[in-house]
């Protein structure tokens, strides 16, 4: 009948009621939810045992009672016995052998006897007592002489001898079969034996266990709407197949790293209702050769006994990788397992009602066989969160969190640009732990901004020993960055500088884009490159030297001119040309062979336009920086005097308003400190220099344009 039913929902009838046998169905299979496959039930054992060793002691205790019950006869002591046999009263008697030395007489006298027993006088006419091994012969003989008929029996135990001779024997089998199971992970199908590496470890997940729906999942829309339709279209197929549609075979999500691909599959495996495994790609393979692929055959497997039901894999990329990579020859493992996934999921036999959604952050590297229709007939996109995305997300993660008046969440999505949701996740994390640090009560808007500032900028440094003369160098690095930008047409507004160390750096300048950019012009480019380079320019026109605290930024530059030039086609002299390979696809063995595409005169011509396009940028902070040497100064001392500017701050410097002084704790009271300008606000002698040259020619250039203008 199963098998009916299944070939009705093959070929499109109206399967509701199936659906909703199936849902209604012990998603677990019968098993027990909470009891994770191949854990052996030594309770379940104990309690067998403990029950069948009571069934038989209590039938032991019955059937004594039933053979003591069944003589009728009365106890009497040796003396009473003896004068039974000396009066001779008895006239006949059973004796019968109980122990190795013991006898039981059982005798029947020829006329009812009353006799005296613990003071009472009791009627005897059958009596037992014991007899042992010395008298046995003595009485023979005075039976003999009184004319006693007598028989010797033998006690009837076979029942008991049997069980005591076979007792051993079940005990030692038992014992055998509980090591053989244990061995082989138990009678529920586990996966951790000796002898069941081949079986699939993959999970089912119960309703008890699932615990995220789509509601929990923000800013990925197009995906969940991808999924929606799959799981409607196991809830009701004919709606689907009335017109002619099929069940899609599989469903690959893409993504970068913590845009919520495994948190998608979860809300599938809430919303879906029907049986959902998962399992990871990592679990194919092990040390045994023909593991991976017969964990495949059983995990498909499964899913047939269970269709329809979802199969998710999480990971592809550990077992999809693409064939013939690698060095040298030989049969591998990986290969044979992905063949076998490739048969399964779209081979000679139909799978219909199992459909496979998988993971991956790597969808370079998986085999074309894979990713082609009628395997994954759909391949969905989960980007990371644009703004209204990281507003969704932040929604999310912050409904069992008490939040102050001021929290703006829409404000923190416009300033985390380019986090994805596992990052969201951690700043609230991040926000709420600094606000129970400091007994707060609620999570206010400072806790946000200074999680932020950890998640994006690093943590603060603070017993990080740093000289006067190194900290006056990175005031005016990170200032050359936010001056430079300032002042450069289509950069990125500065959002917050700091030269408290963070991370790995002195000093971080952070930038705050107005809007989502998808696509980049050359003239950002180019603004993004000086910006880059401004921390470099202001020590060189400050201090007349260079340090290693721009090597990161000059990485930058170079490696975003190098696109201009390689990939994007940016330079005018070489054209709308791409040159050399993608070195984001690193194939050991597809590309270990692969030659440069381009000649030595193009690379050294590459290399050229290259450094133009870095040292024109560089001249251009340069220049940038040398107008405008006064606000670069004064900018800088601020900064030295106070470690953080914000936007708003530095937007008011550049007016010319003042800020309000620094409040510093002292002896744990705040107050206002004056900071003695001829100590902390103390130019150097060179750059009072340049200050001197700088309005001298000012005053030089003002006179010419008069004497211009007179004439």
């Amino acid at each position: 009948m199963f098998n009916k039913i299944k070939l009705m929902m093959a070929n499109g009838n109206d399967n509701k009621s199936f659906f909703d046998r199936k849902n209604n169905k012990d998603s677990s299979g019968g098993k027990d939810p909470k009891k994770p496959d191949g854990d052996f039930d030594w309770t379940k054992v104990i309690k067998t045992v403990f029950s069948w060793g009571a069934v038989i002691i209590a039938a032991v205790i019955i059937m004594q009672f039933m053979k003591t019950g069944s003589t009728n006869a009365t106890e009497v002591t040796f003396d009473v016995y003896e004068n039974f046999v000396n009066s001779d009263k008895i006239a006949e008697a059973e004796i019968i052998k109980t122990d190795i030395n013991d006898y039981s007489f059982e005798g029947t006298l020829k006329t009812e006897e009353r006799i005296m027993m613990n003071n009472q006088s009791v009627k005897v006419k059958k009596f037992t007592t014991t007899l042992v091994e010395p008298v046995i012969q003595e009485q023979v003989k005075i039976w003999n002489q009184k004319g006693i008929r007598y028989t010797f029996v033998k006690d009837s135990n076979e029942w008991l001898t049997i069980i005591v001779g076979v007792l051993p024997w079940i005990l030692i089998i038992g014992v055998w079969i509980l090591f053989m199971r244990r061995m082989q992970g138990g009678a529920g199908g586990g996966s951790r034996g000796i002898f069941n590496f081949g079986k699939s470890k993959a999970k089912m997940i119960s309703e008890s266990n699932i615990k995220v729906t789509f509601k929990d999942v923000a800013g990925a829309d197009e995906a969940k709407m991808e999924l929606e339709e799959i799981i409607e279209f196991l809830k009701e197929p004919s709606k689907f197949q009335k017109l002619g549609g099929k069940i899609p075979r599989g469903v690959l999500l893409l993504g970068p790293p913590g845009t919520g691909k495994t948190l998608l599959a979860r809300a599938v495996s809430g919303e879906a209702g029907v049986p959902f495994f998962s399992i990871s790609g990592a679990d194919f393979v092990e040390m045994f050769v023909g593991v991976g692929a017969s964990r495949v055959r059983d995990l498909f497997e499964q899913g047939k006994k269970n269709a329809p039901c979802i199969i998710f894999i999480d990971e592809i990329d550990a077992v999809g990788r693409h064939r013939g990579a690698g060095l040298g020859g030989g049969h591998d493992e990986r290969e044979q397992t992905l063949n076998a996934l490739l048969v399964e999921m779209d081979g000679f036999e139909q799978n219909s009602g199992v459909i496979i959604i998988a993971a991956t952050n790597r969808p370079d590297v998986l085999d074309p066989a894979l990713l082609r229709p009628g395997r994954f007939d759909r391949q969905v996109v989960v980007d990371r969160p644009d703004v209204q995305g990281r507003e969704g997300i932040l929604k999310v993660h912050t409904k069992s969190i008490p939040l102050g008046d001021d929290v703006k969440l829409k404000t923190l999505a416009k300033g985390t640009p380019g986090l994805s949701g596992a990052d969201l996740a951690n700043m609230v994390n991040e926000a709420a732990l600094l606000a129970a640090r400091k007994d707060k009560k609620k999570v206010w808007m400072t806790d946000f901004e200074e999680a932020k500032d950890k998640v994006m900028m690093g943590m603060e440094r603070k017993s990080l020993i740093i000289s006067e003369e190194e900290k006056k160098i990175t005031s005016y690095h990170e200032i050359g960055h936010v001056l430079v930008a300032l002042l450069t047409p289509g950069s990125d507004p500065v959002h917050k500088v700091t030269i408290i160390p963070r991370g790995r750096a002195l000093g971080v300048t952070t930038y705050l884009p107005v809007d989502e950019k998808h696509t980049y012009s050359k003239d950002y480019l180019e603004a993004m490159i000086t910006y880059a380079l401004g921390g470099r320019a202001a020590e060189k026109i400050v201090f007349n030297q260079y340090t290693t605290g721009a090597g990161n930024d000059i990485e930058k530059a170079t490696n975003l001119a190098r696109k201009m030039v390689c990939e994007w086609g940016m330079s005018d002299k070489l054209g709308p040309l791409a040159y050399g390979k993608n070195e984001e696809e690193i194939f050991l063995g597809r590309e270990i062979t692969k030659h440069q595409n381009f000649s030595e005169k193009t690379a050294q011509e590459i290399d050229a336009e290259i450094k133009e396009i870095v040292t024109a940028c560089m001249k251009r902070a340069e220049n940038v920086l040398s107008e405008n040497i006064d606000m670069l100064h004064k900018l800088s001392l601020e900064l030295l005097e106070r470690e953080i500017l914000d936007a708003e701050e530095i937007d008011k410097i550049m007016k010319g308003e003042e800020l309000p002084p620094v409040r510093r704790s002292d002896n744990g009271e705040d107050e206002d400190e004056k900071i003695d300008e001829a100590d902390d606000k103390k130019v150097p002698e060179h750059v009072q220099k340049l200050m001197e040259d700088k309005n001298k020619r000012s005053s030089e250039e003002g006179k010419d344009s008069k004497d211009d203008s007179s004439r």
